[in-house]
């Protein structure tokens, strides 16, 4: 079992752009889909989304902020199997548009039209409390 830091962590998720964010439903069914990690790529435990206020993931979120995060990244080198993480986290949903600044890109437009002045735009933001991480030769959990 490795005793990687969150650091050295955070440098090896560097290249993944999506996270599969998984909640459950209010039937308790677990629902993921695919989010853009926007760029953020400096992981230090916190995670940031955009979405839709009405959408059933805030719906999720609102009944049980438990959720989880799953990034897989591109191929290893030299035959090596990619870096897959797991995080269990917890979820809040902020709406205060001076909050989403620090966590905006340009390419969030494509969905947002009017930017963080988009009616209806929420921020999701997961808090981890453990990284389960593997990369075919090391593996191990952080606790955050």
């Amino acid at each position: 079992m490795s005793k990687m830091t969150l650091k050295a962590l955070s440098k090896k998720m560097a290249d993944i752009d999506f996270a599969m964010l998984i909640t459950k439903t209010k039937l308790g069914e677990i629902s993921a889909r695919p989010m853009s990690n926007n760029g953020e790529v400096d992981f230090d435990g916190d995670s940031y989304y955009f979405t839709w206020e009405d959408s059933r993931m805030t719906d999720d979120i609102e009944r049980d902020p438990t959720v989880g995060l799953t990034f897989t990244g591109s191929k290893g080198l030299l035959g090596k199997p990619p870096l897959f993480v797991s995080v269990e986290g917890t979820a809040e949903l902020v709406r205060e548009k001076a909050a989403f600044e620090p966590h905006w890109t340009k390419e969030l437009d494509h969905w947002f039209k009017d930017g963080i002045d988009t009616p209806g735009v929420t921020m999701i933001a997961v808090r981890a409390k453990r990284v389960h991480y593997w990369d075919g030769e090391d593996q191990g959990e952080l606790v955050v």
